[in-house]
């Protein structure tokens, strides 16, 4: 049985090449981007998923390499464009692809990325190819859903937290789900255990973007990638800033309506300042509340699942070291 790091290695190793035909297609300045992209590193999280998934059930990983291929493009145009959309300048410790190139340039070769994958998936071989493709394009509209809800709360004065939740579920949960249901399709898996692998993966993908909130403003920004409290100064409508409107009073409140509205501020002055109300609330210890939750429902989703314990170790394995990652 391969386990996570192994699996990442295996489709780090066959990515490169798929990289190096990908450099030389024709416009180079098309491609150049898709490549730059890729070779930005990551932890190929949702390609080696759907890997797991597969040799739940099969052992003949090669057949499932182009939707893994798929996955891992489609969520780098995701992050692409979300980078151009929040005018980010990093991503993973490294220039973002429109502050290098330009945003014309990121925008258009964040199209090509989504058709390349479209491309991938489409020379999956299997026997439910019809739910393959089905559940393929249902993700990615509803990652486009999750994307517009998140763009609607930038000009939304108050969000719930159950809204929110509903778009970090479209906008991120979907895409990890997605990637083990993909997986089981190929391999052909009993419809319970693919619907079961769905549901864990949903649950696992709601507590990583949730730990993503809470690393934003309280991660080490060398081990995370990104710059720390950029959600905050975006005044994001994170998990963070909604529970603390809802139960700030007072003083604290008013001082986090204050850098809320505030169109001029050092960046590092409000970063703390938002910190330090966080801190005072308990809101990471509310965070992380929320996230154990979203873990319990994966660990009861992985108990059902009717695979020999010791092949499906490996799922429970990584889900535990996400919980515990710092970046």
């Amino acid at each position: 049985m391969t386990c996570f790091e192994d699996l990442v290695n295996f489709f780090s190793d066959k990515l490169k090449t798929e990289i190096n035909t990908l450099g030389q297609r024709e416009p180079k300045k098309l491609y150049e981007p898709v490549v730059y992209s890729l070779n930005m590193g990551g932890k190929r999280l949702r390609p080696a998923l759907l890997l797991m998934a597969y040799q739940l059930y099969k052992n003949d990983l090669e057949k499932a390499l182009p939707a893994a291929f798929a996955i891992e493009l489609f969520h780098n145009f995701t992050l692409l464009h979300d980078d151009i959309m929040d005018n980010a300048s990093l991503r993973r410790n490294i220039e973002t692809i429109h502050i290098k190139y330009s945003n014309n340039a990121a925008i258009l070769s964040g199209d090509a990325m989504s058709i390349l994958s479209y491309e991938y998936i489409s020379k999956s071989q299997t026997n439910r190819y019809q739910d393959l493709i089905a559940l393929y394009t249902d993700t990615a509209l509803k990652i486009c859903e999750g994307q517009q809800f998140d763009m609607d709360f930038e000009t939304t004065s108050q969000v719930t937290v159950d809204e929110y939740l509903t778009m970090i579920g479209l906008k991120t949960a979907v895409l990890l789900a997605a990637s083990l249901k993909i997986g089981a399709l190929l391999a052909d898996a009993p419809e319970k255990d693919a619907r079961l692998l769905y549901e864990l993966g949903y649950n696992l993908g709601m507590a990583f973007q949730l730990q993503d909130d809470l690393l934003d403003t309280f991660g080490d920004q060398n081990e995370f990638g990104k710059n720390i409290g950029g959600d905050i100064c975006l005044n994001k409508k994170t998990f963070l800033l909604i529970n603390a409107l809802k139960i700030a009073r007072d003083e604290q409140l008013t001082e986090l309506e204050k850098w809320i509205s505030a169109t001029h501020f050092d960046k590092s002055e409000k970063i703390e300042r938002v910190r330090r109300i966080y801190v005072n609330l308990g809101i990471a210890e509310i965070t992380k509340d929320k996230i154990d939750s979203y873990f319990q429902v994966f660990q009861q989703k992985w108990e059902q699942l009717n695979v020999n314990k010791q092949k499906k170790e490996c799922l429970l394995v990584v889900a535990n070291k996400l919980m515990s990652r710092q970046n």
